[in-house]
């Protein structure tokens, strides 16, 4: 079973990469043409607000509520009632958001008064805002209909597609900066919103011959009173905080941030932020993904020996990529933003404002990683108010931090409490899952962790002797900067699968849990 989950996991982080690199390369000419300006700030809060929502109901709560009651019907009803629950699910889903759709334009100024109160006071800002709401906001619509293809997908073990879709956004708002934007004068956000718009069409569209190959694209019909979605919404509603407080949390962020009076606090935190996301999306992500299914139907099979095996199999992978990533990207940080960020209209000084918010951040990548499994092994077993429990401490645990830090440390405070609050909520999921007996360690963790431990003694051996003064990667040019970095972090992955070999892991640790 592990052996398969693997091969998934590969599959879903290959694509997962394959979509990173095109987001980072969006990002770059978004930096490039827009700089860390208040129209870059006014975009970018156009965007989290579908962006957030998306991950907060269509790959947070709805696909940790809607696979395990798939993977139940699946595994104990016919085919013939499996296809109904998609065809209700699908009827009351869309019918919802398209409501919902509806809303968010009409009420977009208010959308934007709740979200970024910041730019209430400030015409331009609050003006394009709003404008920019209105065309990315139905996006909301066609991302939770594609991520609900994605899940079914994915509860056939077919990953491959739904981790590819992504894909689509960012050549989209990539097509939309080049092509579009010079059509457009002084109007590169307004390209990039419907780069946005044009994109949730595309995804939705791409994963619908994939459905109907499996046999499972029907008619989406109205189902509200149904069994099955009612037991979906029941799910839900936890599962809103469960699996989202990240999510909730960085939006606190923009929310603080656009009362700052430093012009592109909110832009440093988004760049950052999406650092931060490419270890997440690439490796926690992946695993939750392809543990989901698995361990719905170990929990519906009652086979406990199972389940356990897959949850040590998530977090061991989790710690060996989770602590070699936390060091990397902390150390190497400015780095980083000043070879993939700093030229066009992106400062010296905008680099080295987004990398001390991305060292904040990354002091809770391991505990946003954890989360994501440990979170996962709750919604397989239909819990989610335990999730929800440890999420609300989490959100408080954040706004405390963030009243106490983001006045003496401005936009650098809003990131560090948001990596207090990840950490808080991990340790906690960790503790409920120990204490349910749903988790119970194999015995192995002890010797693992003293592998791991000496291999990233050495990585940090290694980046420490190899990096430089941050003064010599400020004067390089963008040619020399990417070289160095490029042969620095393959130097450092190499040195740590190497580190890893000498110190005894082995691929037969990875292929069984």
């Amino acid at each position: 079973m592990t052996k398969q989950l693997l091969k998934s996991g590969i599959i879903v982080s290959s694509m997962t990469f394959l979509s990173r690199i095109l987001g980072l390369v969006r990002d770059i000419v978004m930096a490039n043409l827009l700089g860390a300006t208040w129209v870059t700030d006014v975009f970018l809060v156009a965007q989290k607000i579908p962006n957030f929502l998306r991950r907060l109901f269509a790959e947070g709560a709805f696909s940790q509520a809607f696979v395990p009651v798939l993977s139940e019907y699946q595994t104990n009803r016919e085919l013939q009632e499996v296809k109904k629950l998609i065809a209700e699910t699908a009827g009351t889903l869309g019918l919802v958001l398209s409501a919902v759709a509806f809303i968010g334009v009409i009420g977009s100024p208010l959308l934007v008064s709740l979200f970024g109160p910041g730019f209430v006071g400030k015409p331009d800002e609050f003006a394009l805002a709003s404008l920019l709401l209105k065309i990315t906001f139905p996006y909301i619509l066609f991302i939770s209909l594609t991520a609900f293809c994605g899940s079914i997908l994915n509860s056939v073990g077919r990953f491959a597609i739904p981790a590819f879709t992504p894909v689509l956004l960012n050549i989209s708002m990539i097509s939309a900066a080049i092509i579009v934007s010079p059509a457009l004068p002084d109007a590169t956000a307004m390209a990039l919103a419907w780069g946005i718009f044009a994109a949730g069409v595309a995804q939705l569209l791409f994963q619908l011959p994939f459905l109907w190959r499996e046999g499972l694209l029907v008619k989406p019909k109205w189902g509200w009173r149904s069994d099955g979605v009612q037991k979906i919404l029941t799910l839900m509603g936890p599962a809103l905080f469960g699996v989202s407080v990240a999510q909730i949390n960085l939006l606190l962020d923009t929310v603080i941030a656009s009362f700052l009076e430093k012009e592109g606090s909110i832009t440093w935190l988004y760049y950052s932020d999406r650092m931060l996301e490419f270890p997440l999306g690439i490796f926690a992500i992946a695993i939750s993904t392809v543990i989901l299914p698995s361990l719905s139907r170990q929990h519906v099979s009652n086979n406990a020996e199972d389940f356990n095996q897959t949850m040590n199999w998530g977090l061991r992978l989790v710690f060996l990529i989770g602590i070699p990533a936390t060091i990397g990207l902390f150390m190497m940080s400015e780095p980083i933003i000043l070879s993939v960020f700093q030229h066009g209209e992106f400062s010296l000084q905008s680099a080295h404002s987004t990398s001390l918010s991305l060292k904040a951040y990354i002091i809770g990548l391991l505990g946003f990683m954890l989360v994501k499994v440990l979170a996962t092994g709750f919604f397989s077993r239909q819990d989610t108010k335990t999730p929800v429990k440890t999420g609300i401490i989490a959100m408080v645990t954040n706004m405390v931090f963030n009243l106490i830090l983001f006045y003496p440390l401005e936009h650098v405070g809003l990131a560090l409490a948001t990596a207090i609050s990840g950490l808080v909520n991990s340790s906690l999921l960790f503790i409920n899952l120990r204490r349910a007996g749903v988790f119970k360690s194999d015995g192995r963790w002890k010797v693992w962790f003293i592998k791991l431990a000496c291999a990233n003694l050495v990585l940090i051996g290694f980046i420490t002797a190899f990096m430089g003064d941050i003064e010599l990667w400020q004067g390089w040019t963008m040619f020399e900067r990417g070289w160095h970095m490029a042969v620095l972090v393959i130097g450092a992955v190499g040195v740590y699968a190497l580190s890893l070999i000498i110190f005894g892991v082995r691929m037969k640790d990875l292929r069984h849990a």
